[in-house]
């Protein structure tokens, strides 16, 4: 389905009861709603899956060169207010939980609960800035295809890899097929993003925690610093999973989930 925004088209998915409690499933870079194929059709039927993809990903498009990450909030916010979404649940994985957490910081009261997987608060360090314009050099020079091959080592465990799991073909060929505009200006916009480390101690909903215990992009160090910083939140570390936690080992993170779910009235 499809919603159209001031400079482009958002593309969303929602399955289960309408009249559901709304969880929204918040994509990664540079990937797209199919990430989350593994976790839209377990939930209980109380509850209403909701994904989309982030403008220009996947099905979304991007009208302007011009990437901003508050463009990617703003993008989240029209959604719910379209939808008519009252209080969701925010689910979101690395770029998913950054937007997630700066949602809440901008409207807070606003949601029900967080799931924040294998992501962080801070902003970028200059060290991580200058990779991310790495990136970008390498994108403009040699493609997105290289781009794949390059970040699928860092995305998934090295077992993972070597075992060849499905989602290490999928989440390549997702990145493959992202526009290089896109890889570069989300580089961009993610390298500017602003730091809501501050705000993590006015987070009084429910908050659940996930991260891969082989994550070398947002280690279980800065799942810890999350844990620590929100109150009464719960901390899951994922087994036998890199960044992409909900990939890997599906069968714990949504065990975790649902874990999580039951507790929400």
């Amino acid at each position: 389905m499809w919603n159209k925004l001031n400079d482009s088209q958002q593309y969303y998915t929602e399955s289960n009861d309408n009249d559901g409690i709304p969880i929204i499933y918040i994509h990664g870079f540079p990937f797209d709603h199919t990430m989350w194929d593994g976790q839209i059709n377990i939930l209980p039927e109380r509850f209403r899956s909701i994904t989309y993809d982030v403008r220009g990903h996947g099905q979304s498009e991007s009208l302007t060169v011009h990437y901003n990450f508050e463009f990617f909030v703003d993008d989240l916010f029209a959604l719910i207010d379209i939808l008519e979404l009252k209080n969701p649940i925010l689910c979101g994985l690395s770029m998913g939980g950054y937007i997630a957490l700066r949602a809440n910081e901008r409207r807070p009261n606003s949601f029900k609960a967080l799931i924040l997987s294998d992501t962080r608060s801070e902003g970028d360090s200059n060290e991580a800035k200058i990779k991310r314009a790495t990136a970008i050099k390498s994108i403009e020079e040699q493609g997105a295809k290289k781009y794949a091959e390059d970040s699928v080592k860092n995305l998934f465990w090295e077992e993972n890899l070597k075992a060849n799991i499905p989602a290490v073909e999928k989440i390549k060929a997702i990145i493959e097929n992202t526009s290089t505009t896109t890889l570069c200006g989300t580089l961009m916009a993610l390298a500017a993003r602003t730091d809501t480390t501050e705000s993590l101690e006015n987070i009084t909903i429910p908050t659940l925690i996930m991260v891969g215990e082989h994550d070398p992009i947002t280690p279980p160090i800065a799942a810890e610093s999350l844990h620590e910083r929100i109150n009464d939140s719960e901390l899951k570390v994922i087994k036998n999973a890199a960044h992409l936690s909900n990939l890997e080992n599906p069968e714990q993170f949504n065990s975790c989930l649902l874990e999580f779910l039951e507790k929400i009235q």
